[in-house]
């Protein structure tokens, strides 16, 4: 029984907790189809209401005026009731005062008794034969403009036996008098003098038919009959023709307010149409002009504001066309000014490399400080021609005419071959290359020339400001991508520079010296070179904590990118570390001594590294996004920190 419970308390506990309505629980699957089967017709709906301001003028006037009308229908109807209500009281006044007056004259005016009915003393009889012609001769006076009720005196009880006066109720018209004079008004009546009026219904007997119930104003005071004796009379005044009136004011009103709502609809259509329309016009020539299709202008007639509107737009997209041309004009001067001064400085170049290389191969017959100069010559000498391929390969991205030779290839030969070239100055530096995912192959249809280039300058640069740290180069394909990433843990980048570290020429420290030569158009060749693969190049990195640069290609040549199968942020990251600090402290098994352990930053190499695809980056962004970490002070390690990495910190990479 006491499992039974905690059942019970469990799926009660499921149930306010929400769990059946979230994935993988009973409720969730349905709940997400109701949801989608719901979104799914108003979509093209709420599209539309969205984009279509047109749509929203005229709904929004329609439900104004439909406001507006409604108001004023219920103000105008109140008045009107209250009008016909109030002349109907007068008039009803009027008639019952007279008909009072002539029934209490009738009263007081002197009987004769004849007969035997004097000797048997039957007033009574008189009276209630007296009270009979009284309300019909009452009655017909109105020609069905009002019924007359007469009641005995009292609140309808029964009445006892030898008690004087009108015995019994007398109507006109089939009128059923107990049910048609309210209880409250027979009351008023018999308690206090006066007339006393209320609204009611007059309900008819069954010799009446089929009638139904009618609105009536009831008109009630206190008499005396023949004998002296008090009785109730009561004029009813049916409210039919007051209702009928009324009705016809309302469907007046109705067809009338109704008709002012279409016209306003129509009215603001018409107006919002002659508003909206250059302005769509003016959104589908800028979009044409967006294209390309810089001759677009808008077609302006008359003299108004649209008009004025239509003109700047104009004036604008001319001057904007002449601007482009300007710009495209200047750019291709420039493209084939450095196109025209790379070729030509070929040649000087070959003269002197030649003659460089004749005094460098005889500085031994030098004195030092030529020897010296004739080493500095031929660094210099090998960095121009650098710079030289790398302006001719950036004029031909420029001018368009970059070709891609896309072939099957492993990208882990890539990776090995740059690793062998950079070997050396990662020697010199004291860092070593580690690779990571690298047991199955990884195949991409891509240009292996270019895909070297970019590794290489990734690679290199890590060595150089990994300040002799490790470097983790990382290799991963996942769906119909594949990624290599290259990891550093030195300096790292500063908020904002992950965005610009691929411009040209661009540096964040003018004063670091660049030890191996670079001429700072690496990156921004491999952007392009990654963009010709429709492919990304990003960057991450935080002060202190080193960087990331991540090279995502699309396995088949052609074929859109939707992730990448290496996050941009590594695992080892800050925020990263924090986050899975907090999550071991809450199990203590998984807890780990604060000082213990290996304090490497590089995770180790599992033995099935790479066995599996890494799931796509769902965040991955295209382009060459980046993302910086800011550096929290209080969590910068102190004890594994020199003089010189401090002083490194305020620098970032120049690549």
């Amino acid at each position: 029984m006491q499992s039974g419970r905690d059942r019970a308390g469990s799926r009660w506990g499921a149930l306010r907790g929400g769990r059946l309505l979230q994935d993988g629980a009973p409720g969730g699957p349905v709940l997400r189809l109701f949801v989608r089967l719901l979104r799914r017709p108003l979509l093209p709906a709420v599209r539309l209401w969205r984009r279509n301001i047109q749509l929203r003028v005229v709904a929004a006037t329609l439900l104004i005026s439909l406001a507006v009308v409604l108001a004023l229908g219920f103000v105008v109807i109140a008045q009107v009731s209250k009008g016909l209500l109030d002349v109907k009281e007068e008039a009803a006044q009027s008639q019952a005062a007279g008909g009072f007056a002539v029934a209490q004259e009738k009263a007081n005016a002197p009987a004769s008794v004849d007969g035997p009915d004097a000797a048997d003393n039957k007033v009574g009889l008189d009276a209630s034969t007296w009270m009979n012609s009284l309300v019909k001769q009452l009655a017909s006076g109105g020609q069905s403009a009002f019924e007359v009720v007469a009641l005995g005196a009292g609140t309808g009880e029964q009445v006892m036996p030898g008690t004087q006066g009108v015995k019994g109720a007398r109507a006109s018209g089939n009128v059923d008098p107990a049910a048609s004079v309210p209880i409250a008004l027979r009351r008023a009546v018999n308690h206090s003098a006066g007339t006393f009026k209320t609204f009611s219904e007059i309900r008819y007997t069954a010799g009446a038919g089929e009638k139904t119930p009618e609105a009536a104003l009831v008109v009630g005071k206190r008499l005396t009959d023949i004998n002296g004796d008090p009785y109730d009379l009561y004029y009813l005044f049916p409210l039919t023709q007051e209702e009928e009136s009324l009705n016809l004011i309302k469907v007046t009103i109705v067809t009338a307010g109704l008709f002012v709502v279409v016209l306003l609809c129509g009215i603001a259509w018409l107006v919002v149409r002659q508003v909206v329309t250059p302005v769509r016009m003016a959104a589908g020539i800028a979009e044409r002009l967006s294209a390309g299709r810089l001759q677009e202008r808008m077609k302006v007639t008359g003299e108004d504001d649209i008009a004025r509107l239509g003109e700047a737009f104009n004036k604008m997209a001319q001057n904007l066309q002449l601007k482009i041309q300007q710009l495209e004009e200047l750019s291709r001067m420039q493209r084939r000014f450095v196109s025209d001064v790379s070729h030509e400085l070929r040649t000087p170049l070959t003269t002197v490399r030649m003659a460089a290389d004749v005094i460098h191969d005889a500085r031994v017959d030098f004195d030092p400080v030529t020897a010296r100069s004739a080493e500095l010559l031929a660094g210099q000498l090998d960095r121009f021609e650098s710079l030289l391929a790398d302006l001719l390969e950036i004029s031909r991205f420029d001018a368009g005419a970059a070709a891609l030779e896309a072939e099957p290839i492993d990208l882990r030969d890539v990776v090995r071959r740059v690793i062998d070239g950079a070997e050396p100055l990662a020697e010199h530096k004291g860092t070593r290359i580690r690779v990571l995912g690298d047991t199955q192959p990884v195949i991409a249809e891509a240009d292996a020339r270019r895909v070297e280039r970019v590794l290489r300058n990734l690679v290199v640069n890590a060595v150089e400001h990994g300040e002799g740290r490790d470097v983790v180069v990382r290799l991963a394909s996942a769906g119909g991508a594949v990624a290599v990433a290259v990891r550093d843990y030195g300096v790292g980048l500063k908020p904002g520079e992950a965005t610009r570290v691929f411009n040209r020429f661009w540096r964040a420290d003018p004063a670091r010296a660049r030890t191996t030569g670079g001429t700072g158009l690496g990156l921004s060749i491999a952007v392009e070179d990654a963009r010709l693969h429709g492919g990304w190049l990003q960057a991450w990195g935080e002060p202190g904590g080193g960087s990331q640069f991540r090279l995502t290609l699309p396995r088949t040549a052609d074929e859109p990118l939707r992730g990448s199968p290496i996050p941009l942020e590594p695992e080892d990251s800050r925020a990263n570390r924090a986050r899975a600090a907090a999550d071991a402290a809450g199990s203590p098994a998984d807890r780990q001594p604060a000082d213990g352990g290996d304090r490497s930053p590089i995770p180790p190499r599992s033995p099935v590294a790479g066995a599996l695809p890494v799931p796509a980056d769902p965040t991955a962004l295209p382009g060459n996004g980046a993302r910086v970490v800011a550096r929290p002070a209080e969590q910068a390690p102190q004890e594994d920190r020199t003089d010189a990495d401090a002083d490194a910190d305020g620098d970032a990479r120049g690549r």
